[in-house]
C-alpha cells in the first residue's frame, strides 16, 4: 500500500460527533442501562434505586452520558453485586 495517504477532516468529525443525532443515541443507550440497573438492583430501603440517575458530561469530542448512583451506599452495593456493570453489559446486548 505504498503511496496511499489518508487525511481526516477533524472539523467534519467534530461536527458529526457533537450533532443532536449522536447525542440522542448516547442518551438512549444510557436510558437502557439505567432501566436495567433499576430493574436488577437489590432492594432494601429503595434509596439505592432512587439514587440511580443519568449524568451528562462533555468529553473531548462529544457529549457523553453516565449512569451514576448518588446514594451513600452505591459503591458498597456495586462492589458486592456488580449491578451497574451487569446492567451495562445487558443493555449492550439489547
Amino acid at each position: 500500500m505504498a503511496g496511499v495517504e489518508v487525511r481526516f477532516d477533524q472539523a467534519f468529525f467534530d461536527s458529526i460527533l457533537r450533532s443532536s443525532g449522536v447525542e440522542s443515541l448516547g442518551l438512549a443507550a444510557a436510558q437502557r442501562v439505567l432501566a436495567q440497573a433499576k430493574a436488577s438492583a437489590p432492594f432494601d430501603s429503595g434509596d439505592y434505586q432512587a439514587g440511580l440517575r443519568i449524568e451528562r458530561a462533555e468529553a473531548q469530542y462529544r457529549t457523553v452520558f453516565l449512569v451514576a448512583g448518588t446514594d451513600w451506599k452505591t459503591l458498597l452495593v456495586e462492589s458486592k453485586t456488580g449491578n451497574l456493570a451487569r446492567a451495562l453489559k445487558s443493555a449492550g446486548r439489547g
